[in-house]
């Protein structure tokens, strides 16, 4: 897919800085190779630059301010929770790791571990976390002792490695990723259980409020939830290009197994000793990859306004006997009010560049809106505004510029959602037999079947339909079932449907 080895990456991405100076563009399209496409729009588009470690990569600065903007978003609102930041270390010892069995089974494969310190073979390896729970936990236990305890709401903001070997693939799959992860702790299973969905809601805001980007709330099967924990939640997304689902964000419920395992006990109200019910929940910088994917084009990235850490560029047309001071001072004008008024704006004043050159960069970097000033349009005291979505052209008085300008961020948030579902929704089939179902995989599909809920059928399911794409597994079962007619029959095992669950290739 689109990872390829490092280095030739890397030397691709290096020839193309050179091509930069003549003409910007992709060598790839998306609708014909969507590996190549996306390996090549994440290194023009300056979101990355490939690293001389396979699987790992330099978040550039147009990245990390996306990363940012969400974080921004999400602190504050589990802050109103009342859920506090803390941060624990990196090192796990292998004691504590494999504490549970399920668990650890789950992640032994990705596990890197620390071996040698300078020359000298460390006594004990330590492994470096794939996720905290094991890390966090042991304190759990110590910091719990009554229920005035509880509840105990963590999160921190920190990177994870997971020593993936199958298709990195920048944001999506990568060794190494920047992730928030949540861990609480509680008296009772309902209050468990309702920040599960509370903090699921706040993923699904991020993908459709945010990254514009529709997903589908559910729960995932007991075959792919978390190892080791109870239940798992889950905001599913899809790309229709390549006919697969993502994980967007998982939101668990524990139950009480770690809490068995590291004994995190407490004495409740009436005095007697329980065990404390737990939730973990994460996100990842893959949120980047999943709208990178869903809206980019031919010309590039294609960025939501409320992500995109420039909203607005401003470029000056001047032609050789225009009056170039008075239109670079209209631009400088024009993005001090917009500014001004909350919008994230610059102006592109390098010389060494020509215009064209200039909106060729900035669409290949994604940015929402493009204002033009040239000498028509400072004599009639006015701006051209290009938008990046759909390439229209709309002319704006000077004196309505932000109002105007607020406007079109607002329809271009909203028309990228639109356009993302309406694509998504086309690519959903309806099944009821393996027949139907098979056929739908093999056109790419996001599929939509009754199943009977049973893990050996989920199994089977993945041996039949191993192949070079990759083996079909259940996404979700989504929180809003469509009816279930008595008597409807499994499409994989012909038994009675429990359920509708989503199934497809997935990332």
């Amino acid at each position: 897919m689109a990872g390829k080895d490092a280095k030739s990456n890397a030397a691709k991405g290096k020839k193309k800085e050179v091509k930069k100076e003549t003409g910007l563009g992709l060598s790839y399209k998306k609708d014909e190779n969507f590996g190549e496409w996306y390996s090549e729009v994440v290194v023009n588009g300056e979101m990355i630059e490939y690293y001389d470690i396979s699987g790992c990569y330099i978040l550039r600065p147009w990245a990390m301010s996306i990363w940012e903007i969400m974080q921004t978003f999400f602190d504050a609102e589990i802050k109103k929770m009342k859920i506090k930041n803390c941060y624990f270390p990196l090192f796990v010892s292998s004691g504590v790791l494999q504490k549970e069995k399920d668990h650890i089974e789950g992640f032994a494969p990705e596990v890197a571990w620390v071996t040698k310190s300078g020359e000298s073979e460390l006594e004990m390896p330590i492994a470096i976390r794939p996720t905290s729970e094991t890390v966090m936990y042991p304190y759990f236990s110590k910091w719990i002792r009554g229920h005035r305890d509880l509840p105990l709401r963590l999160n921190q903001w920190c990177n994870v490695v997971r020593w993936e070997f199958s298709n990195p693939t920048p944001f999506i799959r990568s060794r190494e990723f920047l992730w928030q992860e949540g861990h609480t702790a509680f008296a009772t299973k309902e209050e468990a259980d309702t920040e599960v969905l509370d903090i699921l809601e706040l993923y699904r805001r991020i993908y459709e409020e945010f990254l514009a980007v529709p997903v589908i709330k559910g729960k995932k099967s007991e075959h792919e939830k978390f190892a080791g924990g109870l239940y798992t939640t889950t905001v599913e997304a899809f790309v229709p290009n390549t006919g697969r689902g993502v994980q967007g964000a998982t939101s668990h419920c524990l139950g009480q197994n770690f809490a068995k395992m590291f004994e995190i006990n407490f004495e409740n109200e009436k005095g007697e000793k329980a065990m404390v019910w737990q939730n973990s929940w994460a996100y990842t910088t893959r949120t980047i990859g999943v709208m990178i994917m869903v809206h980019g084009d031919d010309k590039g990235l294609v960025l939501p306004p409320k992500v995109a850490s420039i909203q607005v560029i401003v470029i000056p047309v001047p032609y050789k006997d225009a009056d170039t001071k008075g239109i670079f001072d209209a631009c400088a004008a024009t993005v001090k009010s917009l500014n001004e008024s909350g919008i994230r704006a610059e102006a592109d004043f390098r010389d060494n560049y020509s215009p064209g050159w200039k909106y060729s960069h900035w669409e290949m970097k994604g940015v929402p809106l493009r204002i033009e000033i040239g000498p028509k349009d400072y004599a009639n005291n006015q701006v051209r505004a290009v938008r990046r979505d759909n390439a229209t052209k709309h002319d704006i008085p000077m004196a309505d510029v932000v109002e105007r300008v607020k406007d079109m961020l607002d329809n271009i948030q909203q028309s990228l959602f639109d356009a993302a579902k309406e694509k998504r929704d086309v690519c959903i089939e309806v099944v009821h037999t393996w027949e139907e179902f098979a056929e739908a995989l093999g056109q790419k599909k996001m599929i939509l079947a009754p199943w009977c809920d049973e893990e050996e059928v989920e199994r089977d399911v993945k041996t039949r339909t191993k192949g070079e794409m990759g083996a079909a597994k259940s996404l979700c079962s989504p929180f809003q079932q469509p009816e279930l007619p008595e008597g409807t029959l499994c499409f994989a095992s012909g038994k009675p449907a429990k359920k509708w669950t989503y199934w497809g290739r997935s990332y």
